[in-house]
């Protein structure tokens, strides 16, 4: 397990994280700050906060989690039984960040500290609005037709085949504006009229109900592509140019980036035959030794996360889906995660200041740091 940061002087953090009790990543938090000497954090269910019953104490320092896999909170959210449907993300949008914005509320409320900023996961969950900021802050971002506040409705195929000519995408990821993990992404190729298909792992059964499927498969029609981004548009689209990335044995490769206080500390390669990268779907984790080792720039790959990172200045911890070009030597990024820290038993890059520590551990150090710093400037 991850080794326990340094000792401090005077009164320690006392967390409490707000998340689903007994999922893998409050576990997982919960052994980072056992590890480090602290008392157990006080779990605060995302049920309790959808039900205006959180409450929080004096003094502590609150981490939000992903409300993720729980029946019961994504029925709260998304007003779904089902939660392999797609359907729903925009109602998911709208009561998540209000519940973020109450956690927010209860916990100044109470004299309590947050680590992450209701604005900043109110971007970090709009791909459109985080792709703007970015672009707006010269991080660089594949080209998008939907990028930033303001931008035009995606209505439905129609428009997604309007908007990839217009910005001359022949190739272009359409994504849920609010989805996570790959939910409702299509990775859509075109040549010319009628001559489209796309790859995704959503699948549309005879009632045109949307579900998420661990099956990374081919749409090879433009009638069966057209009628699954219609049913998505009603949640909102974002579209974006469909890069080509590095490679790594044979494999198409990218990168996950975590960024905790501001510093690039852990990094997994994912590899993938198709353009979905995510674990869950059948990626694989590849070699960061062959990453840097390929003759490209490790450095300004991680620069390039670190900037991205800054644009969340409020907020301890995200992780960064960084797209590397062929020859990894330019770099791009596809996404910025609020909840992309779910990386078990990986521990820091040399020279991050977390060797040894998971990327719980890490945050639970950079609090520790935060409060040594913090009391040394006040003492002085």
């Amino acid at each position: 397990m991850s080794r326990s940061p340094s000792s401090t002087v005077g009164p320690v953090p006392r967390f409490a994280v707000v998340g689903i009790p007994g999922n893998r990543r409050v576990t997982l938090f919960q052994e980072a700050v056992r590890a480090a000497g602290l008392p157990a954090a006080r779990v605060v269910p995302w049920s309790a906060v959808l039900r205006g019953e959180a409450t929080f104490r004096p003094g502590e320092t609150v981490r939000m989690d992903s409300p993720g896999e729980d029946a019961e909170v994504e029925r709260l959210l998304r007003a779904v039984d089902d939660p392999t449907r797609v359907e729903g993300t925009a109602l998911w949008y709208a009561r998540f960040t209000a519940a973020v914005r109450e956690v927010a509320r209860a916990a100044a409320a109470a004299g309590a500290e947050l680590l992450d900023d209701p604005g900043d996961v109110a971007v970090l969950f709009d791909k459109r609005l985080c792709h703007g900021v970015l672009d707006g802050a010269a991080v660089p971002v594949p080209a998008s037709a939907t990028s930033g506040a303001g931008v035009p409705v995606v209505r439905g195929w129609a428009d997604v085949r309007a908007l990839m000519a217009g910005h001359r995408m022949p190739r272009a990821f359409v994504k849920l504006a609010h989805g996570s993990s790959a939910s409702g992404v299509l990775a859509v190729e075109t040549a010319g009229p009628g001559r489209v298909r796309a790859t995704t792992s959503v699948e549309r059964d005879t009632a045109g109900r949307l579900f998420n499927s661990l099956r990374v498969r081919r749409c090879t029609t433009e009638r069966e592509v057209a009628a699954i981004v219609d049913a998505l548009a009603p949640d909102g689209l974002h579209i974006e140019r469909w890069l080509p990335k590095a490679s790594q044995r044979g494999r198409s490769a990218d990168l996950r980036v975590v960024v905790v206080a501001g510093r690039a500390t852990h990094a997994v390669v994912r590899t993938s035959r198709s353009p979905m990268t995510n674990l869950h779907l059948g990626g694989e984790r590849g070699s960061l030794d062959e990453v840097r080792a390929a003759g490209g720039s490790w450095a300004e790959a991680l620069a390039v996360c670190e900037r991205a990172a800054a644009c969340f200045p409020q907020t301890l911890c995200v992780a960064v889906d960084l797209l590397p070009a062929t020859g990894w030597r330019r770099f791009a990024v596809g996404e910025v995660n609020a909840f992309g820290d779910l990386l078990p038993r990986l521990t820091g890059l040399p020279g991050s200041g977390a060797e040894g520590l998971d990327t719980y551990a890490a945050q639970v150090a950079a609090v520790l740091n935060r409060a040594r710093n913090h009391r040394a400037t006040t003492t002085a």
